[in-house]
């Protein structure tokens, strides 16, 4: 058997399906974008209920929509009548998924979610089924063939309703302004939360770790006081108080190879001028792409005057777990 022919096929039929439901999106797929985001502003929150395969899809989209700002609740449908309705409130959007319409737990629980001051948005294959026919807004999900070679177990069927799911958490997010910095709040835990919550105050290494010398400073006095910071690099400071230059391991190296006499020379005839700094407001983030694309090793930080605050050596990114 070809595996990757087999596979290939897969992917065609379900993108070839995607493709057909965008084709098919109208008006139905505003006015629930519309009815979420109303549910949303006013304090309410989106029910999510399926079935079988497509109630693990309403986890994943449900997952979404709460991770972008706004509230979703899955609902069981086998305890909901038997407690679980507690869940929905007045003013709150329900978003079901069936992809028959028919499935009987949905056919018993939309009777009793009617009685409450809701929206029914379903997402289903078949616009004459119950849910549809049940529903303020019916969402079209059909397709004309799974990617099951059988064309029975919910691939294509699935894959469109995890898409247009998507889509309806991308518009709301848009729509109400969802920013990095929300994004982080909810996701301050992970790697997601750490690229977008740390700024280089966070990471670098303050004044007193760093090797602060003057121009006139001997080169051999400058490793002396890099040795005592432990640092990589001396923050060569002019009279002013500004930012002059960076004497680093490196330079050092490159000197020595010509000058044998370099050790007594003037750290300010020996150093980079004018290095690339950062902010302390920065983030974090930005380091690694600063680091990589000019091929260094230490960015000295600075203020609005261009004094030297601090400094990110590239060995304490591993630490705050930014590589």
């Amino acid at each position: 058997m070809d595996f990757l022919s087999k596979a290939r096929r897969v992917f065609e039929i379900e993108l070839t399906e995607i493709a057909r439901v965008s084709e098919r999106l109208d008006g139905a797929f505003s006015t629930a974008a519309a009815a979420l985001l109303e549910a949303v502003e006013k304090r309410g929150k989106i029910v999510v209920i399926g079935v079988g395969k497509s109630g693990h899809i309403g986890e994943k989209i449900a997952a979404t929509l709460t991770s972008t700002g706004s509230p979703a609740v899955v609902l069981n449908s086998l305890n909901a009548l038997h407690g679980d309705l507690g869940v929905v409130a007045d003013g709150d959007v329900i978003l079901a998924l069936s992809y028959s319409g028919e499935t009987d737990e949905l056919i018993h629980v939309i009777p009793a979610l009617a009685r409450f001051d809701v929206k029914i948005i379903a997402m289903t294959g078949h616009a004459k089924s119950f849910l549809a026919q049940n529903s303020h807004v019916v969402l079209d999900v059909r397709v004309e063939q799974e990617a099951c070679p059988l064309n029975l177990a919910p691939t294509s069927s699935t894959t469109a309703m995890l898409v247009l799911g998507d889509a309806l958490a991308m518009v709301l997010l848009e729509a109400r302004g969802f920013t990095k910095e929300d994004f982080a709040r909810f996701h301050p835990g992970g790697a997601l939360g750490r690229t977008l919550l740390l700024k280089v105050r966070d990471i670098m290494r303050g004044s007193e770790q760093m090797a602060l010398v003057p121009p006139e400073t001997l080169v051999r006095e400058a490793l002396h006081a890099m040795a005592k910071c432990r640092a990589g690099s001396a923050v060569v400071v002019g009279s002013n108080g500004r930012l002059a230059g960076i004497f680093t391991h490196g330079d050092f190296g490159r000197h020595f190879q010509n000058d044998s006499g370099l050790l007594e020379k003037r750290v300010g005839d020996c150093m980079t001028p004018q290095p690339i700094t950062v902010r302390t407001d920065q983030l974090a983030a930005e380091i690694l792409h600063i680091l990589k694309t000019h091929r260094i090793d230490d960015l000295v930080v600075v203020d609005g005057d261009q004094a030297p605050v601090g400094i990110v050596d590239s060995q304490d990114l591993a630490r705050f777990r930014l590589l």
